[in-house]
């Protein structure tokens, strides 16, 4: 139970960190930052735990960090479920009260999990986007590809949490903008409602709406030159790890880099 201030009791295994901000973008879904940590250390596209204390005990889910790994907050992106033991309570939180933070965040939704290529696909649906928000904004994975390719399908328009920064290719960024005005491409699609891209991922790739003229090379996924990452709904990342196997990827670890990499810590 919180302390009547907002704050936790404290606990040897996590940290209590104040939330910053929260953001709303709809009945669905919302965004929320923590103050980081001094010792907090992180890989962009890592998640991490987070909780809130229940009946004496904290309550904790994975959350991909969506913040990269050189900024000062850590920002997560979160569905809102009216009777989810954790996001009926989490979706109320507000600045200023505490959230238990995991202190060993993991994953293997890195750039060192894959062999060099040339182009990078982020295949994402719903809270998905959120590793990849931490991946586009750091340096480092423009200098190991050429293009990075954001593509992210969600229900309703307004579920394109980020919209208009991706949109603007990260244009209020200022330590990856100018690489990301020449190496970053965003398409999200809608499949529950009007918008100028519609249908799912595989729908995309069926049609060759994947593959637009700002995005160079040839207009297929190939094992020689193309690197994905997978992060979302059971069904995508399981559709999409058959498709590739299919097509001679190979899925990748830190410690045997390969053509594909999942975050097997969210599929059932």
């Amino acid at each position: 139970m919180h302390f009547t201030d907002g704050r936790l009791p404290p606990h040897a295994s996590f940290h209590a960190q104040n939330v910053l901000w929260v953001r709303h973008w709809n009945e669905h879904l919302f965004s929320f930052a923590l103050a980081r940590p001094a010792s907090f250390r992180f890989r962009s596209g890592e998640f991490v735990m987070l909780g809130l204390p229940v009946e004496g005990r904290p309550l904790l889910r994975a959350y991909s960090i969506a913040s990269p790994s050189w900024a000062e907050e850590l920002e997560f992106l979160s569905i809102k479920v009216a009777d989810g033991p954790l996001t009926s309570r989490l979706q109320a939180i507000a600045p200023g009260e505490q959230l238990y933070l995991g202190r060993k965040p993991t994953g293997t939704l890195v750039s060192d999990a894959l062999l060099p290529g040339r182009r990078l696909f982020l295949f994402s649906t719903g809270t998905g986007l959120a590793p990849f928000l931490s991946i586009i904004r750091d340096p480092e994975i423009y200098d190991r590809f050429a293009q990075v390719v954001v593509v992210h399908s969600v229900r309703r328009v307004s579920d394109l949490a980020w919209r208009d920064t991706l949109t603007a290719q990260l244009a209020d960024d200022p330590l990856v903008r100018d690489q990301a005005l020449l190496q970053l491409h965003y398409l999200p699609t809608v499949t529950r409602e009007p918008f100028h891209t519609q249908g799912r991922i595989g729908n995309l790739l069926d049609s060759g709406r994947l593959f637009s003229a700002s995005v160079a090379g040839p207009p297929r996924l190939d094992p020689g030159m193309d690197r994905v990452m997978l992060c979302g709904s059971t069904a995508m990342i399981r559709e999409f790890a058959q498709r590739l196997a299919t097509l001679g990827f190979t899925e990748g670890a830190v410690s045997r880099p390969g053509q594909f990499v999942i975050e097997r810590a969210f599929v059932d």
